[in-house]
């Protein structure tokens, strides 16, 4: 009997162990799950916490930069040589854009005007073609016309000997 008490005891031993590992196990896979829970919701915290401080941050940054610009600007503004400096940037400013302006102007009137010359010669050597045709056309058509007129007059030349001839034969 002291076997078989032995037998269950080693079993017993090692079917508490297993409960004891498994048990373990899920105990820390309850405690990740857990860990994982919290990180999450603190991960979404987290992002709307950034979200918030961006609304914020955003227009006091945008303030910020309009008034660094507005001061910059007053910067050239207080004394009459700054005015006069700043006048002067302007003005060559405005002579920049004027002369990009004129430059543009001036490259697209020529280019309307070789598009212009362009079509012009090929209306012109298109007329001149088309009055050649016709100039052809009318000198070839009256030729044939004089040919055949000449040709009724012979025609009608002979007839009229021949009548004649018939005519004086029979008087």
């Amino acid at each position: 009997m002291a076997t078989t008490t032995q037998q269950r005891s080693a079993a017993a031993k090692k079917a508490a162990a297993t409960r004891k590992r498994a048990a373990a196990s899920r105990s820390q896979a309850a405690r990740k799950a857990a860990a994982t829970r919290a990180e999450a919701e603190r991960t979404y915290v987290e992002a709307l916490a950034i979200q918030a401080e961006r609304a914020v941050l955003i227009p006091v940054g945008a303030a910020l930069v309009a008034r660094d610009t507005l001061v910059e600007t007053a910067q050239g503004f207080r004394t009459r040589t700054g005015v006069e400096r700043e006048l002067k940037r302007f003005e060559r400013r405005g002579n920049t854009a004027r002369n990009r302006t004129v430059r543009e102007v001036k490259k697209t009137r020529t280019r309307v005007e070789r598009e212009l010359r362009q079509r012009r010669n090929q209306v012109t050597r298109l007329v001149k073609r088309n009055r050649r045709q016709v100039e052809q056309q009318v000198r070839r058509t009256r030729r044939d016309f004089e040919k055949n007129v000449n040709g009724f007059q012979k025609d009608a030349e002979k007839i009229v000997d021949r009548v004649q001839e018939q005519v004086s034969t029979l008087a």
